[in-house]
This record gives structure tokens, sequence and C-alpha cells, in this order.
């Protein structure tokens, strides 16, 4: 079985609960939510991603022969419940906020509602799959504020953690707003623009950096973008005016180069001029090397003539808010609300709602956090996923989450849209869910 879609990819405390509540015949329905606990320092919202993913591994998932007669060998867990298990599968519902979706702490993302032992032992995979792909969405995002009308490519895959990794990061950057990836991948898998140009092994694998340039172009005459800092930046772009020239009766356009190191700011401008001044107006001027959305911000307010960003490492990484404080916790157990008291991690029982009000200016203005079944103004939130086990045609697709991602961030506050921490976005909590917390912290345990 693919490991992605086994079910032992999962705490071992999953299991030992499964089979406490397989002895104690525990299997009313249970509802847990996910959600994060506060923002991180420089983060002022968060995007939800990872949720189609989430649906189709909880349509896949169970255990295979193999894995059960492995369990048993371990001496761990009852004959009787490994039986049990090798029927596993999820039949519950699900409840999220469409990808894309820009949100904020203790609002609940996701609603599972199932049996107790299923809602549980999903809870470790569920939390894999989604604190990644919001963690890249929401970074990827500030690339996007920052520099509007600019082509963004994820460069990041070789130094994710992990290929699965890469590949989901490469689809959180272009569901809010990358134009595309370098991950082949992901192209195939996902339907992601490809993006690619050439690597410096390339140029000096060839004893000319003008012959490489040549070569490139008739082997790739559609995608000619030529990397020119190998060795003399200026020097490699007057090689490329020349290069234009020559290849222009062949019907070869250089449509751009690249720049992957130095002062990319300074060397923009002197690249931009000579390709100019050859008659390359057309030609993009595309940089890499260690960006993010700080550096290209820089770039931009220096005025630097930059087409184009490649950035990798640090946006594949999440380099400066490398993770999320999201949880995964009961909320209702057969009919009942509970609720966890410990200190600093407190949650707020029930199946809950989120409720959003936009201003005049279509602009967020204020969310309400409620039970599900409170009439509250404004535009609910969480929405019907699967129902049975089975995906509902609410999941729209990669597409239609990219353009509702680009209209959440088109309604984001000004102060929001910062890179710096701003004054945190108002989220109320009803006044009927305030009373069920007194409620339930008077009763005894």
């Amino acid at each position: 079985m693919d490991s992605e879609h086994s079910l032992l990819l999962t705490d071992l405390y999953q299991l030992t609960m499964l089979q406490g509540y397989f002895e104690r015949g525990m299997h009313d329905t249970a509802v847990f939510e996910l959600f994060v606990r506060k923002l991180r320092p420089g983060r002022n919202f968060l995007v939800a991603a990872g949720i189609e993913p989430l649906v189709e591994w909880l349509e896949q998932a169970r255990f295979s022969t193999d894995e059960v007669d492995w369990l048993r060998a371990s001496g761990r867990f009852s004959p009787e419940f490994l039986d049990w298990l090798a029927g596993w599968r999820f039949t519950g519902d699900v409840e999220a906020m469409p990808e894309g979706t820009v949100f904020f702490p203790n609002e609940p993302v996701v609603r599972i509602t199932a049996p107790l032992p299923q809602a549980q032992l999903i809870e470790s995979r569920l939390i894999n799959l989604l604190h990644l792909q919001i963690l890249i969405a929401s970074k990827a995002a500030r690339s996007v504020l920052v520099a509007p009308g600019k082509t963004l490519v994820d460069f990041g895959l070789r130094r994710a953690h992990g290929a699965e990794a890469g590949v989901l990061a490469a689809r959180s950057a272009w569901l809010t707003g990358f134009a595309g990836t370098a991950t082949v991948l992901a192209g195939q898998r996902y339907g992601i623009p490809l993006y690619g140009t050439m690597a410096h092994s390339y140029i000096q694998a060839h004893d000319d950096e003008m012959e490489a340039f040549r070569d490139f172009a008739r082997a790739q005459p559609a995608n000619v973008v030529l990397l020119i800092d190998t060795y003399d930046t200026e020097a490699a772009a007057r090689k490329v005016v020349a290069l234009a020239k020559e290849l222009e009766p062949e019907g070869i356009r250089i449509q751009g180069v690249r720049i992957d190191s130095g002062d990319l700011g300074e060397l923009a401008c002197r690249v931009r001029r000579i390709l100019d001044e050859g008659g390359l107006q057309r030609t993009i001027v595309f940089a890499s090397g260690d960006l993010d959305e700080y550096r290209v911000r820089e770039l931009l307010a220096q005025g630097a003539p930059i087409d184009g960003f490649g950035i990798g490492t640090k946006l594949d990484t999440s380099a400066d808010v490398p993770y999320l404080d999201c949880a995964y916790k009961l909320e209702e157990y057969a009919g009942k609300p509970r609720r966890k008291r410990s200190a600093g991690k407190a949650t707020w029982p029930g199946r809950k709602q989120v409720w959003r009000r936009y201003d005049a200016q279509g602009r967020m203005a204020g969310d309400v956090v409620g039970l599900a079944h409170e009439v509250n103004d404004g535009e609910p939130l969480l929405v019907p996923v699967m129902r049975g086990g089975r995906r509902l045609d609410t999941l729209a697709g990669l597409r239609a989450a990219r353009e509702h991602a680009a209209a959440q961030l088109s309604t984001l506050p000004q102060p929001l849209r910062a890179l710096e921490d701003a004054p945190p976005y108002p989220v109320e909590i009803s006044g009927e869910l305030q009373a069920l917390v007194v409620r339930l912290d008077a009763e005894a345990h």
C-alpha cells in the first residue's frame, strides 16, 4: 500500500486508545475540530489549504492485510480488535472552510463528525496534512501581496522536508496565487503550470558560455530563459543580445534571463539597460537565490526592474515561521459538549460555526465563533465537503480554490496585508458559546 494512504501513518497512542474504545464499546458519534490557537509572530492571518488532499486520504485510508499482520505480530493488541481494525473505513461527515479562505485563531477550519474510533484515528495524519499546507499557503500569500503583477514561481522542492512536502508546497503556493512551480510531479498531479530554466552546471559543462546559451535555445526554443550569472553577469547579458540577433532568423526568441546571485537589484538594473539598448525590451529579468517576501519587498521598493521571482527554500520550509500552534480536539461526544480546561490550552466546546462580516467597502470587518445551531449575522464559513465518507461536489477543485483565495486576499483590511505584526483582527465568541463554557466549567469531573 502507498505509505501516504496507510493508517499506520499515525501515533501509537491512537491505536492504544482505539483498543480501549473497542473494548468498552465506545462507538457513539464524536465531533472533533481543527483550529489554530494563536498566530505566530510575523503572521496577521492564515489561509485554509489542504482540504481536498485530506478528503482524498479519508476516502482511501485503510489497513492492508500485511499491516494488520504486522500489528498482530507486535503482541500489543487483541485478536478481536485487529479483526475489527481490518475492516476500518471512514464513514463520517466533514465540514470545512473552502480552500483559500482566510482565517484567524480559535476558528475551526475543519469539523469531523464520525463514530469516535474513526474521528480519533485520523487525528495525526489530518494534522500532518493540513498543518503543512496551511503553513505554506499562508507564507506564499505574503509574497503575492507584496508583489502584485509579478511572476512568482515555487523553486523549493530540493530543500523541502521530503518528497510529499515539496509537492504539497507547490500546490499550496499555486492555490494562494503563485504563477507556477518547478516541481514536475506537482504539474502532473495538480495541473500546476511548470517553470524552469537551467542550472550553472549546464553552463560549466560547456567550454564556452555563448555555446551553452546557443545549445539550450535550440534544444528548448519555446522556453529560452538563460541563466547569466555563472561567470560575469553583464558580459553574459551582452552575449544574450548578440545571440538574439543570431537566432532571430530561426524564429527563436529569448524570453528571459535569470540572475541567481550577487546584488540582485543593482545587477537587474544593469542587465535591463543592456537588454533594452540591444532591442530586447520584451525579454524579462527573473531573479532567484535565497528569496522570501521580505527580500522581494525590498527589491521592489528599490525599483529593481525584476519581472518575476523564484522563491524556494524559505517558502517550502516556511523558514521564519516553521510551525503553527494547531490542534484537533474533541468538542462533543454522545450528544454532549466536551471541553478541555488545561491551563493555556482550554477549548471552546460544542460543534461550531464561523460567521464573517464585511464593511461597506467589501473588506473583512470581523468574525463571530458560535455554536453551529446559532443564527448570527454574516457569511457562514464552514461548509459540508463529505457525507457518510463520500465527497460532495462542494469540493470545486484547485483552480476554483485559487480564485477563491484571490478573492479572499482582496478583502483583507490594509493593516493585515503588512509583513509586520498588525493589531489583531476582531474575532468574537458568541454569548451562547460563552454561556456553555460557564455551565460546563461548573460541572464536576
